[in-house]
């Protein structure tokens, strides 16, 4: 790989061009990386300018990490998801971290919760200063993007980002700097970098080694083995009873190549895929939607010939991120369980977990000593407040961005809450502590633990722990499935993040503005529609609240002051209690501005998301 200056892609108006189409998040730097700007382009080639912004942005990072590491030649593990031009972009990562005088780890196809599980241990061990993950997500198979880590288990939180965003743009500032970026990608030597590649497979072994050891402690909660393994003898005992069959429909992720099947035979699952060789993409990423119909499919399938087969799951790209479809025992047939279904379905999971193992004790008087919280985002549905209510527990929203809610829950564990799992119930999936991202392994085995984990001599099992504390013990049985579990959650109706009832284009560059603007018009429709919202739903008031970063600001009077960060308008009846909610927020990682809808009725949801469409495009055009 030799790059010139006489390069015409390298001219000054092309590489502005590009850097004006990426987004840089504490989530990810994300653009599309196909060449003709198709963000379904499955071409695996990226241009002369795209290849020197990776110049770039592996650069400031080694800059970070020698500053806050004192580490002169740190040691980078560096690994992609399975999206087509991931080969290219980490071409160009590697010939720059080793002119750069780093050691390089390349991992390969990985899952996201494996590098940075794999970045953890070797932490731990000083054998590793940080990782770079080559990804864009959920985001269309043309996009791509790169993500940054230190040995922590999750990507640098918001503030750290910032830091490196600002050197990345100082960076192109400077008169030089295709000269000094060109410098970068042709400065590595050439048996350095066959020496990386040639490293690879053990690499990726001692990766999944790692991944494997850390799953069996987030799923127990121990990090003692004898503690792990006898819950998972009870779980294995279970399904050996009661056999139980997992399908996937991997969509030629990472996760093809993870741990998915090896650690899920083990329990004695009877496991089955679809779609499993790795950049195999087959459908679109998103685990959402229709994306989930092939899981669906798949499930229907295998359970007409084996009826143990009850769930099945599908992740994105990165494997970080994967979402759910049930056999519906009350249905009798196949569906996907929406995003904030399955979240919650994890938090009622996880929380009973807690008190299953006495790790959430009660006073004389039944009350939760612990002082036990959930960090979630803010348009996680208000379904969370009623588990964690059962439970004794406090939630805590972040702005959207799986960065803030790991640095909130982090943040709280300091001072003094149990905070077992987190998450962005809009996006489904859930993160479990020790874990710090998001992980479909993790949430396939909160539903097992569910299932599997029952009520036996004198003691109760997770559910009938579950049905006795949100007083829905009537609902319990001792042959309950899936679907009696599902139907004991709160019965709250949320907007589908991805449904084209959530996704707007707006054309005010000034989110701020486009709020104060929205306040006026939203006054003026709530004197409007309060008697018809009383008589019909029991609404009485609301509240406003916002939030950017970790910060959470309630009652707040002016809606401008939420910026570019979440939005919400919080809807009360009688008792104080809050029974709906809107929400809105332009995305930090795709151009588009999503708003939601959330209330304990379909119909008040249906109501609800018409008329935030209808107030948002007008402030919009206003």
């Amino acid at each position: 790989m030799q790059l010139t200056k006489n390069d015409a892609g390298l001219r000054e108006e092309v590489i502005d061009a590009v850097l004006s189409a990426m987004i840089l998040s504490a989530s990810g730097w994300r653009t599309i990386f196909a060449p003709d700007g198709n963000e379904e382009n499955p071409c695996g080639e990226i241009s002369s300018a795209h290849t020197i912004i990776v110049a770039v942005a592996a650069k400031v990072f080694v800059d970070y990490v020698k500053k806050i590491t004192d580490a002169a030649h740190p040691v980078l593990i560096v690994g992609m998801d399975a999206r087509p031009t991931g080969k290219s972009i980490a071409g160009v990562m590697i010939r720059t971290l080793l002119t750069e005088r780093c050691t390089v780890r390349w991992v390969g196809i990985t899952a996201a919760p494996e590098i940075m599980s794999f970045a953890k241990s070797e932490g731990a061990l000083e054998k590793a200063q940080g990782f770079v993950y080559i990804s864009a997500s959920h985001n269309p198979i043309g996009h791509n993007g790169l993500k940054f880590g230190l040995t922590d288990g999750g990507v640098l939180a918001a503030s750290e980002s910032k830091l490196l965003i600002e050197a990345f743009r100082s960076f192109f500032a400077a008169p030089d700097r295709v000269e000094k970026a060109l410098a970068l990608i042709n400065g590595a030597e050439q048996p350095a970098v066959d020496a990386v590649y040639r490293d690879a497979a053990g690499v990726k072994r001692k990766a999944l080694s790692a991944y494997l050891d850390f799953t069996r402690e987030v799923v127990s909660a121990a990090e003692d083995r004898t503690e792990q393994d006898a819950l998972f003898a009870a779980i294995k005992g279970t399904i050996k009873d009661y056999p139980i069959g997992i399908i996937a429909d991997f969509n030629g992720s990472a996760r093809s190549v993870s741990i998915d099947k090896e650690f899920l035979s083990d329990f004695g699952v009877k496991f089955a895929f679809i779609n499993g060789e790795a950049g195999n993409i087959a459908h679109r990423i998103v685990p959402e939607g229709e994306s989930l119909e092939y899981a669906a499919r798949c499930l229907e399938e295998r359970r007409a010939v084996d009826g143990s087969f009850v769930m099945g799951y599908m992740p994105d790209c990165d494997g970080d991120r994967g979402n759910v479809v049930i056999w519906d025992e009350i249905q009798k047939k196949t569906r996907p369980l929406e995003a904030q279904e399955v979240f919650a379905l994890a938090c009622v999971a996880e929380l009973s977990h807690l008190v299953w193992a006495g790790s959430l004790s009660r006073d004389e008087r039944g009350k939760f000593r612990d002082n036990v919280a959930l960090a979630v985002n803010d348009p996680t549905s208000l379904r969370i407040d009623v588990i964690a209510e059962a439970f004794g527990a406090k939630v805590f929203r972040a702005e959207v961005g799986e960065a803030n809610v790991v640095s909130l829950a982090r943040k709280l564990r300091g001072l003094g809450y149990t905070v077992r799992i987190l998450g962005e119930g809009s996006a489904g999936g859930n993160i479990t502590h020790p874990s710090a991202v998001r992980d479909p392994i993790d949430t396939v085995f909160a539903l097992l633990k569910m299932l599997t984990i029952r009520s036996s001599g004198g003691k109760k099992g997770l559910f009938e722990i579950w049905c006795d504390l949100s007083g829905n013990i009537a609902s319990y049985k001792a042959d309950f499935t899936l679907s009696d579990i599902i139907k004991t959650l709160p019965p709250f109706v949320t907007t589908g993040g991805y449904t084209p009832d959530a996704l707007l284009k707006v054309k005010t560059a000034d989110h701020a503005r486009l709020k104060e603007r929205y306040q006026k018009i939203f006054l003026c429709e709530w004197e409007k529609k309060k008697e018809h919202l009383y008589k019909q739903y029991g609404i009485v008031a609301w509240d406003a609240a916002c939030y950017n970063g970790m910060e959470e600001k309630l009652n707040i009077e002016n809606f401008g002051d939420a910026g570019r960060g979440g939005l919400k308008v919080l809807f009360v009846d009688d008792q104080d209690e809050r029974i709906a909610a809107l929400w809105m927020r332009g995305s930090g990682t795709e151009p588009v501005f999503r708003i939601m809808a959330d209330a304990e009725c379909f119909e008040l949801e249906r109501e609800l998301i018409a008329w935030q469409r209808a107030m948002v495009i007008e402030a919009d055009n206003e």
